[in-house]
C-alpha cells in the first residue's frame, strides 16, 4: 500500500463528506432513497399534516433504508468506497475526488455564510 499524504486525506475527507450528504439528504438523489422508505403521514397537534419517511419493514429494503437514514452509517460506506477507488483506480478517481472535495468545502462555506447572515 502506498503512503498517503495529508492532502490526500483532506481531499478524501471532504469528498466523503459531500458524497454522504448527497446520498442521505439531497433532493437530487431522492430517487435512490425512495424504494427503501415508506411515506408516513401524520397530523400534528396544530392539525397540520406532516410527512415522515420510515425505512421499509423487512428484507434488503429495510437494511438499505436503515443505512440511508443514518448519516454516520452511510458515511462509513461512502468513505470506504472512495478510499477503495483512490487506491484501486487513482487516475480515474482523482478528478471525481477533487470535484466532491471542492463541492464539500463549498457547502461548508455556504453553511457558515447562512449562519452569519441569520444572526
Amino acid at each position: 500500500m502506498e503512503n498517503i499524504t495529508f492532502l490526500q486525506v483532506l481531499i478524501l475527507s471532504f469528498a466523503s463528506f459531500r458524497l454522504t450528504r448527497l446520498m442521505v439528504f439531497d433532493k437530487i438523489t431522492e430517487f435512490i432513497r425512495n424504494p427503501f422508505f415508506d411515506e408516513v403521514e401524520e397530523v400534528n397537534e396544530a392539525g397540520e399534516k406532516e410527512i415522515y419517511y420510515s425505512p421499509k419493514q423487512t428484507g434488503i429494503k429495510h437494511f438499505f433504508g436503515e443505512l440511508l437514514s443514518c448519516y454516520w452509517c452511510t458515511g462509513i460506506w461512502m468513505a470506504a468506497l472512495l478510499v477503495g477507488l483512490h487506491f484501486l483506480f487513482p487516475v480515474f478517481s482523482s478528478p471525481l475526488l477533487l470535484f466532491l472535495a471542492v463541492a464539500g468545502i463549498a457547502s461548508i462555506i455556504e453553511t457558515i455564510i447562512q449562519y452569519i447572515m441569520e444572526k
